[in-house]
């Protein structure tokens, strides 16, 4: 059984709508429809040494499941396989030295393995540290060492670029576009706002209620569609 275009049309929109809903519990997301877009960003506080925001109008640099760079606002971050990720496990980039090469920041190997790593956390000015745990032999006592893996990059387009997201979350630069890159609190890009997690920028209300209507809609047409099949068939009927 084939939906007619209209019926086929709003359950588009209800999916539409339904993603909405969904975004508006991922950090930094932004909304499919403009009129369910939030007034003004805002942030939470955490206990998370590792959840950072980054500054208003800039992204933080990420490897995706393809290998490509891609940017984000969700600041999330965790140590997975040694590596600092984003909230899907993506590789979060920057640079280990000052003026250094983009590449995905990870802790040292071996101590990973050894299960040296202690507080894991990223500062203010973007540095991604860790403590070491080092046993002395002679003794066996334990001192924690700080060890500096380096700092994330973010990045910042030009006003105006309508970057492209499939997610809202994770986006893409527009062909032939190139973002100006940094660190943060280098004196191009502000400091990030630790222990804070940013809100998505779509109103969770607002967004519910037009999931509402959309489904409403869905069952309107349903019920004149259903309508106008009775009539043809009661017209059939009389024409016997």
């Amino acid at each position: 059984m084939f939906l007619n275009p209209a019926l086929s049309a709003a359950l588009d929109r209800i999916a539409e709508r339904a993603d909405d809903v969904r975004r508006a519990y991922t950090p930094g997301a932004v909304a499919r429809n403009d009129d369910v877009a939030a007034a003004a960003s805002s942030t939470d506080f955490t206990l998370d040494p590792l959840a950072a925001v980054a500054p208003e109008g800039s992204y933080f640099v990420i490897r995706d499941g393809q290998g490509k760079t891609s940017f984000t606002r969700d600041g999330s971050f965790s140590v997975r396989d040694g590596r600092l990720a984003d909230a899907q496990g993506h590789p979060v980039l920057g640079a280990r030295t000052a003026g250094g090469e983009l590449c995905e920041l990870a802790v040292d190997s071996i101590d990973d393995s050894l299960g040296r790593v202690r507080d894991a956390s990223v500062e203010r000015d973007g540095t991604f540290v860790y403590r070491r745990v080092v046993v002395d032999p002679r003794n066996a006592a334990t001192e924690l060492q700080r060890v500096v893996v380096g700092r994330v990059a973010l990045a910042r387009f030009p006003a105006g670029t309508r970057l492209e997201t499939k997610d809202g979350s994770h986006f893409a630069a527009p062909a032939g576009v190139m973002p100006q890159t940094g660190s943060p609190a280098d004196g191009a890009f502000a400091p990030l706002l630790t222990m804070h997690r940013e809100r998505s920028r779509i109103d969770v209300d607002e967004s519910i209620v037009r999931l509402k209507d959309a489904y409403l809609a869905f069952d309107a047409l349903q019920a004149a569609e259903a309508a106008k099949a009775h009539v043809g068939k009661a017209t059939m009927d009389l024409l016997k």
